[in-house]
């Protein structure tokens, strides 16, 4: 009687493993994600910026993130100070976001983002350098 429970608990545990393993490898890591910049060279003065949010593992874009960090400075020309209000914009396409902002100066700027994807407990960040040209 007993090697007949130890070999149905035996069982039990090897299919619930068997499950438990298929569901845990399908949810995917804050560092699953990427922010990419639509276009990184842009006119200085007032510019309209565009990121893609794109799922590294599938390739494709993420709509309905919700973004609540971002900051835009002049960090690469080293001064971080030098930093600049940015307005969201309703996007074209989904996955893509995009932001109004004042780009004073010619040079590089960095744009600082944090969001929340639906499903996924860690926060996506990202720091992506543009250039504001004449």
């Amino acid at each position: 009687m007993t090697t007949f429970n130890s070999a149905r608990a035996f069982g039990a545990a090897i299919l619930a493993l068997s499950l438990a393993v298929p569901l845990t490898s399908t949810f995917a890591a804050a560092s699953d994600y990427e922010f990419q910049l639509v276009q990184t060279d842009i006119k200085k003065g007032d510019a309209l910026i565009a990121v893609r949010l794109i799922n590294k593992k599938t390739g494709k874009p993420v709509p309905d993130a919700v973004i609540f960090a971002t900051r835009l400075d002049m960090a690469p020309e080293g001064m971080q100070s030098m930093a600049t209000k940015l307005e969201p914009v309703s996007g074209a396409e989904p996955g893509v976001y995009q932001f109004k902002a004042n780009l004073s100066m010619a040079g590089g700027w960095q744009l600082s983002l944090g969001a929340k994807v639906q499903g996924e407990a860690d926060t996506v960040e990202s720091k992506l350098v543009l250039k504001a040209i004449p």
